[in-house]
C-alpha cells in the first residue's frame, strides 16, 4: 500500500495497469552531480517506469498524479483522467472586539504630527453597541487579542510595513504597520506619516504591540517585502527578535487582501488604481545549490482528508516540514479531492530535509516553456529544481498538475522520502500559491 494517490491510472490492452509517469532524476544514485545540467542530462530527465510513491505510512495509497510517455520502443499514448475539482474558497474570519483593553488610534487628516499626538488618546467604546456595529471604520486602527488565546504560545508574528493607497492632508502616502500571527489570534495595525519611516519607529511600534496586548515579544517575525529587509531586520534585532524573510505569511497576505476591500478602499483618502510602492520581486530562477539535490522526483496527489490528517500530526510525525491552518484559510474541498504535490527521493533524505527546512519554502511550479520544475523560497529566491524531457505528453502532464493546483485554490505540497516506494517520509511541506497583495 502506498500513501500518495494520483489521477486514475490508464490500463493497457491486456488489462494491466500502467505506471508510466513523469519522474525526473535529480542526481545519479552513486555520485551527486555538481550542477543541475549533469543531474538532469542538461535538462532532459530519463523516462522511467516506477511503482507507487508513498509518503506517510498510514496505508493510504497515493497514485502517480499523471501518466507520461511510454519507455522507448513502445507506442506513446497519454491518458489524462483529471477529475473536475471544486474551487476552494478562502476567507479570513473577522475579528471580534477584544475584551483586553488597548489603545486604538485614528489616522489624522491634519498633519504628520497628529499620529504621535493621537497615540495618547483612548477611544471610548460602548460594549453594548459592539454587536450592532457592522461597518468598519476605515480610519480606525486595530488592536486585538483573542480572549481565548494563550499569549505565551504566540511565538511567531507576521509583519508588513509599507505605504497604502491613501493620501493624508499633505497629499502624501500614508504608511501602515500590520502585525498578526498565523491564526489571527493577534491583530494590530497602526498608521504612520511618510516622514517617520525608519527602524527606530518600527522598533518602538513593535514594542508597543507587546505592551498594548500584554503578549511577550515573539521569537521570530516573518515579512515578505525585500525592500524593507534592512529596516525590519534592524528593528527586530534591537528587540532580540529574529527577522525571517518569507512568503509563508499566508494569514497576513490574505488579511491585507481583505483590508484592501473593507478598509483602504473606503478611506476618504483612498486613491484607486494606485500601484503598490514596494512590489514583490519575481526574479529569474537560478541553479539549485548542490546540497539541495535529491535523486528522483515525481508528480503525486493526496486526498484532501489525508492532507488534513498529515497537517494535524505534522509536529508529532515529522522532524521537518511546515503546515497551514486549513480551517482558518476556509478551504471548502471534498475529502476525496486530490491535492497535487511533488515527491522527492533522496539517499540522504534527512540532511536534504534539514536543509530544505531552513529555506522557508512557499511554492512549487512548473515552467512548461523551459520544461523545468521551479522551487520558490524565502522572499524572492527561485531555484530550477529540476528539468524533464520536453515532449507533448510531458507538457500535458505538467499543465494538468498546474490545473489541479489551481482548482484546489493553489494548495499543494512537497514531500521528501528515502525511497519513492517507502512507507514513510522524512519531511512534508504544505504550500499555497497566492497572488501578490493589492497593496
Amino acid at each position: 500500500m502506498g500513501f500518495f494517490v494520483g489521477l486514475d491510472r490508464p490500463t493497457a490492452e491486456d488489462g494491466t495497469e500502467r505506471s508510466h509517469c513523469l519522474v525526473g532524476e535529480l542526481a545519479h544514485a552513486a555520485t551527486p552531480p555538481a550542477t543541475l545540467a549533469s543531474a538532469c542530462g542538461r535538462g532532459r530527465a530519463r523516462d522511467m517506469t516506477t511503482a507507487t510513491a508513498i509518503v506517510a505510512g498510514h496505508g493510504l495509497a497515493l497514485r502517480r498524479s499523471l501518466p507520461l510517455p511510454n519507455p522507448p520502443g513502445r507506442p506513446s499514448s497519454v491518458y489524462l483522467s483529471a477529475r473536475p475539482l471544486p474551487h476552494a474558497r478562502r476567507m479570513i474570519v473577522p475579528a471580534s472586539p477584544s475584551s483586553r483593553p488597548c489603545r486604538c488610534r485614528s489616522i489624522s487628516s491634519e498633519s504628520s504630527t497628529a499620529a504621535s499626538a493621537a497615540e495618547t488618546a483612548d477611544e471610548d467604546v460602548d460594549p453594548g453597541n459592539e454587536d450592532d456595529e457592522e461597518e468598519v471604520d476605515p480610519q480606525a486602527e486595530v488592536c486585538y487579542l483573542d480572549p481565548d488565546a494563550d499569549p505565551e504560545a504566540i511565538r511567531e508574528w507576521e509583519l508588513d510595513f509599507c505605504s497604502r493607497p491613501i493620501l493624508d492632508a499633505r497629499g502624501k502616502k500614508v504608511w501602515e504597520l500590520v502585525v498578526c500571527d498565523a491564526t489571527l489570534s493577534l491583530q494590530f495595525t497602526r498608521y504612520f506619516p511618510n516622514t517617520s519611516i525608519n527602524s527606530v519607529t518600527l522598533r518602538d511600534a513593535l514594542a508597543s504591540v507587546s505592551d498594548a496586548l500584554g503578549v511577550p515579544l515573539p521569537d521570530r517575525v516573518r515579512f515578505f517585502r525585500s525592500q524593507m529587509q534592512t529596516i525590519i531586520t534592524r528593528a527586530c534585532g534591537e528587540l532580540g527578535v529574529k527577522a525571517v524573510p518569507s512568503r509563508r505569511c499566508v494569514s497576513l497576505l490574505l488579511w491585507l487582501e481583505e483590508r484592501y476591500e473593507a478598509v483602504y478602499s473606503r478611506h476618504p483618502g483612498f486613491q484607486p488604481g494606485t500601484r503598490p510602492l514596494l512590489a514583490l520581486d519575481n526574479p529569474f530562477p537560478t541553479t539549485l545549490p548542490e546540497n539541495l539535490f535529491g535523486d528522483k522526483w515525481a508528480f503525486v496527489q493526496l486526498p484532501f482528508s489525508a492532507v488534513r490528517g498529515e497537517v494535524e500530526s505534522l509536529e508529532r510525525r515529522y522532524a521537518f516540514g511546515a503546515g497551514l491552518d486549513l480551517d482558518l484559510l476556509g478551504f471548502e474541498l471534498d475529502d476525496s479531492t486530490l491535492i497535487p504535490g511533488v515527491a522527492v527521493e533522496s539517499s540522504r533524505a534527512k540532511p536534504l530535509a534539514a536543509w530544505m527546512n531552513g529555506l522557508e519554502i512557499c511554492a512549487m511550479e512548473v515552467d512548461t516553456g523551459r520544461a523545468s520544475l521551479i522551487l520558490s523560497a524565502g522572499i524572492s529566491t527561485r531555484y530550477i529544481y529540476s528539468g524533464y524531457q520536453k515532449s507533448p505528453a510531458a507538457t500535458q502532464e505538467a499543465e494538468a498538475w498546474e490545473a489541479a493546483k489551481k482548482a484546489c485554490g493553489g494548495l499543494h505540497f512537497l514531500a521528501i522520502q528515502e525511497n519513492l516506494d517507502s512507507d514513510g517520509c522524512v519531511g512534508l511541506w504544505l504550500l499555497l500559491d497566492l497572488p501578490p497583495p493589492p497593496v
